[in-house]
């Protein structure tokens, strides 16, 4: 009998989820995992807002599966030992997950592949995640964009795939002997109990990112292009956390708005085409994975910041420069996990443009507050 272990990582959804899609297809048994490795992050382990939406969102894949007659098995990694271990214990054949793009995870997932299939065991990895595989879509020259416009006009032209399977109605239920560690044991969410605004602004999960789209879809949609750039108004899709944590793909999105009549095109082609910045933003990242720490044009290197920032940071972190548009972005920031994009284009202008100080104090701060904090975008 082949047996497979589908390696949950960012993808905690259960439909339209290709190594899921595959296991069933192959396999007569399969058990959902899901290792806890920060450690394997490398200079990038989640902050404190998205190990909040993680323990969450876990929590209610963890439900979904329950509902179908299966769990979520839960380990510590680091993962090489945790899929072995698990292997040995569940006489798993197979091994399937969906890739992701960071340069550590991916360093790491091909040590992974490399290793298990030396073991005689079958192991892939499946597209998932963006509308295209990184190296898919190029320059006639066959080098990488590092202009938005054309990337996106190639990826409009090779036609956005849409994915719109339904989660299995039931799966091989997980043997009680099988033993998986208490969420609560990775004190994923705080003691001091700081994430209250969290809690009051969002739900994670796949049933909260399709209940996010429905009411998009029905109300903000219509005047997307208009109110996405103005941070007063409720324009934006909130749709980047379950983005962001697989509970919803851009496929989905895409294949939802192919099909939803009686919406202006020019909206549904605004929304798409920000959803192409965050597409672009993972071929750079895979092309370029110099940029989470340095910068794209090698010539800011040298770029002269202020070395006596310390003061200004603080009261740019707390919402206190006195320019109250930043000051709002920031607050809510803190107090939501999030801030539209609008305001979090001039929050970064003024930390770095005007205040001088380097752009990596920004991106960590952002790193450790926003709930969508992801490491291309």
């Amino acid at each position: 009998m082949n047996r497979a272990l589908v390696w949950f990582r960012r993808d905690l959804r259960l439909a339209n989820h290709p190594a899921l899609t595959r296991a069933q297809a192959t396999c007569e048994r399969l058990f959902p995992v899901f290792l806890w490795a920060p450690e394997e992050e490398g200079a990038w382990p989640e902050g404190a807002a998205a190990r909040w939406w993680r323990h969450h969102s876990l929590a209610a894949l963890d439900e979904a599966l329950r509902a179908r007659g299966s769990r979520l098995i839960r380990r510590d990694g680091p993962s090489l030992e945790g899929l072995r271990a698990l292997i040995r214990e569940t006489g798993a054949t197979h091994v399937f997950w969906n890739r992701l793009y960071e340069p550590a995870a991916r360093a790491r997932d091909q040590r992974v592949q490399q290793a298990l299939r030396a073991d005689g065991v079958v192991a892939e990895s499946l597209s998932d995640g963006l509308w295209f595989e990184p190296g898919e879509r190029l320059k006639r020259d066959r080098t990488p964009f590092q202009v938005f416009t054309p990337f996106w006009k190639a990826c409009l032209k090779a036609g956005l795939a849409v994915a719109s399977r339904e989660p299995p109605a039931a799966l091989p239920a997980v043997p009680d002997t099988l033993p998986s560690q208490d969420l609560r044991a990775w004190k994923l969410c705080p003691k001091i109990p700081w994430d209250v605004g969290l809690a009051a602004a969002w739900t994670p999960g796949e049933a909260a990112a399709g209940r996010a789209l429905d009411s998009f879809c029905a109300g903000t949609l219509a005047t997307y292009g208009e109110d996405r750039d103005l941070p007063g108004r409720p324009g934006s899709s909130r749709l980047s956390p379950h983005l962001h944590f697989g509970e919803i793909s851009p496929r989905q999105i895409s294949a939802r708005l192919a099909g939803l009549p009686g919406i202006d095109p020019a909206q549904k082609a605004a929304f798409l085409r920000e959803l192409g910045w965050r597409e672009f933003a993972y071929h750079l990242l895979v092309h370029f994975p110099h940029t989470p720490e340095t910068p794209l044009d090698g010539r800011f290197e040298a770029f002269p910041w202020a070395t006596d920032g310390s003061e200004a940071l603080d009261r740019w972190q707390r919402g206190c420069t006195g320019f109250p548009l930043v000051d709002a972005g920031l607050r809510e920031l803190w107090q939501s996990g999030w801030m539209p994009n609008r305001a979090r284009l001039v929050a970064a202008s003024l930390l770095t443009k005007n205040l001088l100080l380097p752009w990596p104090e920004g991106a960590r701060w952002f790193w450790d507050t926003l709930v969508d904090a992801d490491l291309a975008v």
